[in-house]
């Protein structure tokens, strides 16, 4: 389906397109989409054959092996993240000439913030919303590495990260400090036996992150015996939950199942450490008043 001539201009319609494309694709499945963009799937595939019309290639598979993007695919999915982004930003600039509060916002966040009890972000956006109802909030949970590429291609206006090796390119303020400790479920060997001791450790299976720790963290998981990973927390957790496995948790977010009996720390005198969490932005950044206000309230 190779084009016969480039591209020519891009229109309103194309750009339509796009956004549907870029939904498809982080949905992952037509059907899945359906929902999110409030239309049938038959239209969803009436759309993206369109949008392939239009291109002159083929953007997805779907069929009965299941969707998967194509290397075409996967390329213009790149390049409509940028275009989308260039567009917000002349849309941001405009109405910052005008000192109106329209527009997107869009946050990383590292998972399970959203039990930490000072609720700054919480309260920040809800100051936000109170102050314009045409501010469109965009919220995407994920891994610390990838807040940070959002942060620095432009797809993201701020992100809430660990305060680990931080990168030159971006800005940080403290905003949190959290506890963790090390934990077992009720199902666990540990959860009914005296603490245990270094020897016990190596040989228990524990879980260990695989985004980066500060050298304290590192320095604790070298004392378990890590036989399994997970990229975030809640992966942690329900390789906890199994009773196979011990690992750090934060507190804020391990208190609910240790309310219930389902968790408790080990060692929570010797065994923990403290990680600090930031509101991030890229350096040198464009001027974003929606971000400002954002960041003000924070």
């Amino acid at each position: 389906m190779k084009a016969k001539n480039p591209l020519g201009q891009v229109s309103d319609y194309d750009l339509r397109l796009l956004r549907l494309f870029k939904t498809v694709a982080e949905c992952g499945s037509f059907s899945a989409a359906e929902s999110a963009l409030g239309i049938t799937r038959s239209a969803v595939s009436l759309q993206m054959s369109d949008l392939e019309k239009r291109l002159g290639m083929r953007l997805c598979q779907r069929g009965r092996a299941g969707f998967a993007l194509t290397d075409e695919g996967r390329d213009v999915l790149r390049a409509a993240d940028i275009l989308l982004a260039a567009v917000e930003n002349f849309r941001t600039e405009v109405n910052q000439i005008n000192q109106a509060l329209k527009g997107d916002l869009n946050i990383g966040i590292v998972n399970n913030l959203v039990t930490m009890p000072q609720m700054r972000v919480t309260h920040a956006l809800k100051q936000l919303c109170g102050k314009s109802s045409d501010v469109r909030i965009n919220i995407s949970m994920s891994t610390p590495g990838e807040i940070e590429r959002g942060l620095i291609d432009g797809r993201l206006h701020v992100g809430v990260i660990p305060m680990n090796n931080m990168l030159s390119g971006l800005e940080y303020s403290q905003l949190y400090q959290e506890s963790a400790h090390l934990y077992c479920s009720h199902e666990h060997s540990l959860f009914e036996q005296p603490e245990p001791d270094d020897e016990q450790l190596k040989v228990t299976d524990a879980v260990i992150p695989s985004y980066r720790m500060t050298a304290e963290a590192m320095a604790l998981h070298q004392r378990l015996n890590c036989t399994a990973t997970a990229s975030d927390r809640e992966g942690i957790a329900f390789l906890i939950l199994t009773g196979r496995y011990i690992g750090f948790l934060p507190d804020h977010y391990a208190a609910n199942w240790v309310d219930r009996g389902k968790m408790k720390s080990l060692c929570p005198e010797q065994l923990f450490f403290d990680s600090k969490l930031a509101i991030a932005t890229r350096k040198g950044r464009r001027s974003n008043l929606i971000v400002e206000s954002f960041l003000d309230f924070l």
